[in-house]
């Protein structure tokens, strides 16, 4: 779809999750177009009320209000003839989206206290996490307004139903953050891989940034394991044990402690491996430094 519109005019709308990655594709559609060497302006319709909103959009002339002691470029100003991504458009005021509407339909805009419009060409990328549609039937959002940003429409998925996507997002950070901490990381082990594709991600790809910096910072051998895991994903790690590798019996682990869990697959691994903790490494899909450390933590003696 991004490489259809590169050469489109259109305003876009961007419907998504927080965390899905809506400013990016702004970015991307930015700068494959023929505005990329213009400006590219972002703003958060959510971070201002509507006073504040409307002098950062539009600016001031000054004696506009208390303190404004000089004129004040507006940012659809500093846009112009590049592109305006205005996140979080459902946030927006009926009066502030009136405003907005009559940029896109006009391409003019007044400043606070002044008295002549001004004139940009500016494309449009609004963003959104809310439904729109839902919120023109309720009366909260301007059918007009709703129609003029929703001529090209780019629904991004949560990162949950677009698992596949993971393992080349891992792959991506752990080359992003390398460079950050001057790490050189051979990778994510195995069960620690299960446990990121398994998590159903609520903040999505943001989410997912942030633990892979976490296991970076916390790693210690250059392989991102179990053990650098956050609490609430690393139980998610124990379920690829292969029942047809460590056999029956763990029946009775169903609700128990992760750390009684654990316990059973190490020692059925030592078991089996005959004490080879390098191989019940392997068997386990985790690191030897990681093996060691649970074994002096559980006590554990093969």
């Amino acid at each position: 779809t991004l490489d259809k519109i590169k050469n489109a005019e259109s305003t876009v709308m961007i419907q998504g999750e927080n965390g899905t990655g809506k400013e990016l594709i702004a970015k991307s559609i930015h700068y494959n177009s023929v505005r990329k060497e213009k400006a590219f302006v972002i703003q958060n319709c959510s971070a201002f009320n509507d006073n504040l909103l409307e002098s950062e959009l539009f600016g001031h002339v000054k004696g506009a209000f208390t303190g404004a002691v000089k004129d004040k470029k507006g940012l659809f100003e500093v846009a112009d003839e590049g592109t305006f991504f205005l996140d979080e458009i459902g946030d927006t005021s009926p009066t502030m989206q009136v405003k907005l509407l009559r940029v896109l339909q006009e391409g003019t805009f007044i400043p606070v206290g002044a008295m002549e419009p001004k004139r940009v060409d500016v494309r449009i990328i609004a963003a959104t996490n809310r439904d729109l549609k839902e919120m023109v039937e309720q009366g909260t959002f301007r059918e007009d307004l709703y129609y003029r940003l929703n001529v090209i429409n780019i629904v991004v998925p949560p990162l949950r139903e677009r698992k596949e996507d993971i393992p080349l997002l891992i792959e991506h950070f752990l080359k992003e953050f390398s460079k950050v901490y001057g790490k050189e990381v051979q990778g994510v082990s195995r069960a620690a891989k299960h446990a990121l594709i398994h998590f159903d991600w609520p903040g999505n790809i943001r989410q997912l940034r942030n633990t892979i910096e976490g296991m970076m910072a916390l790693d210690l051998d250059g392989l991102l394991d179990v053990d650098d895991l956050p609490d609430d994903i690393r139980p998610l790690a124990v379920s690829e044990a292969d029942a047809t590798t460590f056999g029956t019996g763990a029946d009775h682990l169903v609700g128990k402690p992760l750390e009684e869990v654990e316990k059973f697959y190490i020692q059925r691994a030592l078991e089996i491996s005959e004490g080879r903790r390098e191989e019940a490494a392997k068997l386990l899909n985790i690191g030897e430094r990681t093996l060691y450390r649970k074994i002096n933590e559980y006590g554990l003696r093969n």
